[in-house]
C-alpha cells in the first residue's frame, strides 16, 4: 500500500477501528508483505507468504485474522501458531494494539513455562489464540481449547517450527480444525517439508513472495545490555552520564514511553525533548531546531517521528526498546556515525528479547556486542573526571583571581584543608554514586537438573549432544529436549530431516513418543500420567488423523 489509490482502497476493505489502531501505531504505509497478503487473505484465500522476519508480517495476518472475527461470538475463531513463546508473546502484543477500538475481541498467548490452570482460566471468551504446538496440544487433550468454531488458522515462521521438532504436532493440530477454514503460511525459506504440509492441508493457495532485501548495517560500535523493563530509565541515565555524548539520539516503540522520558531525563538534568506524531508541526519543529542547534543535545523520538531527523554529528543512538522491523534498527543506528565520524549504538534488551538481538545478527550480518553496564563507580568518575577537565581549562584560560580571593579568606577564617575543600566542592557537583543495576538474567527452569546441559549466549541451556545447525544463530527455544529418562537430549536424535524431536517450550517427548513428561503432568493435574496412544494422543480421546483438505 505504498500508493495513496490503493490506500484508498484498502480503507474500504478494512474496519475503520482497525485502521484507526494501525495509524496510532505508527504505519503510514504497507510493507511490501502486507501490501500482497492483507488482500489476499481478506478475499477468503489460501496463503502462502515467503518472506524474512521484521518485515511486518504480523500485521499481514493479524489485520485479516481481526476483520474476519465476530465479536459478539464468544468462541475460538482463529488458530496463530509461532515456534516460541517469547513469538508468541510479541504477536499477542501485536494483535492487541490492532484490536484496540473493536471491544469484545480477546486475543491470549498460550505457552508452556506459564502456569496451566491461569492459561486455562484465562481462555474463557477468547476469539484468537497466539500459541506454541505443544501447548496448543496440551490444551487440546484437555478440552480446555475447542476448534469447532475456528474458521482461519495461520502458522508463522512455519520453517522454524519445523526445525525445532514441531512437524507432527502441527499436522496433529491442523487435521482436528474443520474443513471449512482458512489457512496462511509464512516462512521465511520453503524446504519440502513446508511444501508437504501446504500440500496436504491447503486448498489451492497462493503464493505471496517478498524478496529479502540486502540490510547492510554502517560502520557503528554497536552493543547491547540485558536490562530488565524497570530499569530502562535508570540504565539510560547511566549511560548518558558515562559516555556523555554532545548529541544523542534515544528511539522509543510508543509515543507515551517518548513523553515519559523525556520527563525523567529533564528531572535528573539533561537537556531532553521529545518528538512524536501527536505533537503539533510547530512543536517539531521547535524540537528539531534546538537540537540540531545543540541548545537540546538529546532527542527522544518514534520511528515514524525521526524519519525527518538529518543530523551528521550525532554521536550515540540508544534503542530504549528494540525495534518491531529489523529494518528500523537499521534505520536508527544509521544516523550515528556519519561522514567519516565514529559513532556507538546502545540497545536494551531483557532476557527474553535476546531472541531479538539474534534475529537482527543473521539478518543482517552483523555482530552486537553484549556488555555490562558500567557501575556506579565508573559513572561518578566519569562525571568528576569531566567536571575537572572543565575546571582546568577554566583555570588555563579565564580570569580566576577574585575567586582565588575568595577561597583564601574561606582557608583562614574556618582553618580548613584546601584538598578537602575540593572534594567536598566536587562532591557538590557530580553527587554520590547511585545503586547497581543488576543484569537481567533468565529465570531457571522449574524441574531442570544440574548436569543436564550448559547455557547459551542467549541464557538457556543446551544439552551435552547440542543440535549442529548451520550457522545461521537461529532461535532453538526454551529448553533443550530431553527423553523420559531424564538425561539431556535423546541418545537417538533424528538428523537433517527437520522433525528431529526437539521442544522449545517444555512440550517435551520422550524417545517412546509419549507427549509431555510426567512430571509436569502429576504437577498440573495431581494425578497419575495420562494414558497416551503412541501417536501422542490419549486414549478415549477423539483424535483423528490429520485430514487432507478436499480438492475442488
Amino acid at each position: 500500500m505504498e500508493n495513496q489509490n490503493e490506500y484508498e482502497t484498502w480503507e474500504e476493505m478494512i474496519d475503520e477501528r482497525i485502521l484507526r489502531a494501525v495509524k496510532e501505531m505508527g504505519f503510514e504505509t504497507f510493507s511490501p508483505i502486507q501490501e500482497q497478503a492483507i488482500p489476499c487473505l481478506l478475499s477468503g484465500e489460501d496463503m502462502i507468504g515467503q518472506a524474512q522476519t521484521g518485515t511486518g508480517k504480523t500485521a499481514a495476518f493479524g489485520i485479516p485474522a481481526l476483520q474476519k472475527i465476530d465479536p459478539d461470538l464468544k468462541k475460538l475463531q482463529c488458530v496463530i501458531l509461532c515456534p516460541t513463546r517469547e513469538l508468541a508473546i510479541q504477536a499477542a502484543e501485536e494483535l492487541r494494539k490492532i484490536a484496540k477500538y473493536m471491544h469484545g475481541v480477546k486475543v491470549l498467548p498460550v505457552y508452556g513455562g506459564q502456569e496451566i490452570g491461569k492459561q486455562i482460566s484465562g481462555l474463557r471468551g477468547v476469539q484468537i489464540i497466539v500459541g506454541t504446538p505443544g501447548r496448543v496440544m496440551d490444551h487440546m487433550r484437555r478440552h480446555t481449547i475447542k476448534l469447532d468454531h475456528v474458521n482461519m488458522v495461520v502458522l508463522d515462521e512455519a520453517d522454524e517450527m519445523l526445525n525445532m521438532g514441531f512437524r507432527e504436532d502441527m499436522e496433529l493440530i491442523l487435521g482436528q480444525i474443520p474443513n471449512e477454514h482458512q489457512t496462511a503460511l509464512f516462512s521465511a525459506t520453503m524446504p519440502q517439508p513446508i511444501l508437504e504440509i501446504t500440500g496436504q492441508f491447503q486448498k489451492n493457495a497462493r503464493l505471496v513472495r517478498v524478496a529479502a532485501k540486502e540490510l547492510t548495517i554502517p560502520l557503528v560500535s554497536q552493543r547491547y545490555y540485558k536490562v530488565k523493563s524497570q530499569d530502562k530509565d535508570a540504565a539510560c541515565i547511566r549511560l548518558l552520564e558515562y559516555y556523555q555524548p554532545a548529541l544523542c539520539l534515544i528511539f522509543c516503540n510508543t509515543k507515551v514511553k517518548v513523553d515519559e522520558l523525556a520527563e525523567v531525563l529533564k528531572k535528573n538534568g539533561f537537556r531532553a525533548e521529545g518528538l512524536h506524531g501527536d505533537m503539533s508541526q510547530h512543536q517539531r519543529d521547535v524540537a528539531m531546531h534546538r537540537f540540531r542547534a545543540g541548545s537540546t543535545n538529546i532527542l527522544i523520538a518514534t520511528d515514524v517521528a525521526a524519519r525527518g531527523i538529518d543530523v551528521d554529528n550525532v554521536e550515540a543512538v540508544i534503542n530504549y526498546d528494540i525495534p518491531q522491523d529489523i529494518e528500523y534498527y537499521v534505520h536508527r543506528i544509521g544516523r550515528t556515525g556519519r561522514a567519516g565520524r565514529t559513532g556507538r549504538s546502545f540497545t536494551f534488551a531483557s532476557a527474553r528479547e535476546l531472541y531479538r538481538i539474534r534475529e537482527i545478527e543473521r539478518v543482517c550480518h552483523t555482530t552486537i556486542e553484549e556488555k555490562k553496564l558500567p557501575g556506579a563507580s565508573k559513572v561518578l568518575k566519569a562525571k568528576a573526571d569531566n567536571y575537572l577537565e572543565k575546571a582546568w581549562e577554566l583555570h588555563e584560560h579565564e580570569d580566576i583571581e577574585l575567586m582565588k580571593q575568595f577561597l583564601n579568606s574561606k582557608l583562614e577564617k574556618e582553618e580548613c584543608d584546601i584538598l578537602e575543600l575540593a572534594a567536598a566542592m566536587l562532591k557538590l557537583q557530580v553527587g554520590d554514586k547511585g545503586p547497581e543495576i543488576e543484569v537481567d538474567k533468565p529465570v531457571r527452569r522449574e524441574g531442570f537438573r544440574r548436569g543436564d546441559g550448559r547455557r547459551d549466549s542467549e541464557g538457556r541451556y543446551r544439552g551435552s549432544r547440542e543440535r549442529r545447525g548451520d550457522g545461521d544463530g537461529r532461535y532453538r527455544g526454551d529448553r533443550e529436549r530431553r527423553g523420559d529418562d531424564g538425561r539431556g537430549r535423546g541418545d537417538r536424535e533424528r538428523r537433517g530431516d527437520g522433525e528431529g524431536r526437539y521442544r522449545g517450550d517444555r512440550e517435551r517427548r520422550g524417545d517412546d513418543g509419549r507427549g509431555r513428561g510426567s512430571r509436569e503432568r502429576r504437577r498440573e493435574d495431581g494425578g497419575k500420567p495420562k494414558d497416551l496412544r503412541r501417536d501422542g494422543t490419549e486414549r478415549g480421546i477423539a483424535f483423528a488423523r490429520p485430514k487432507r483438505k478436499r480438492k475442488e
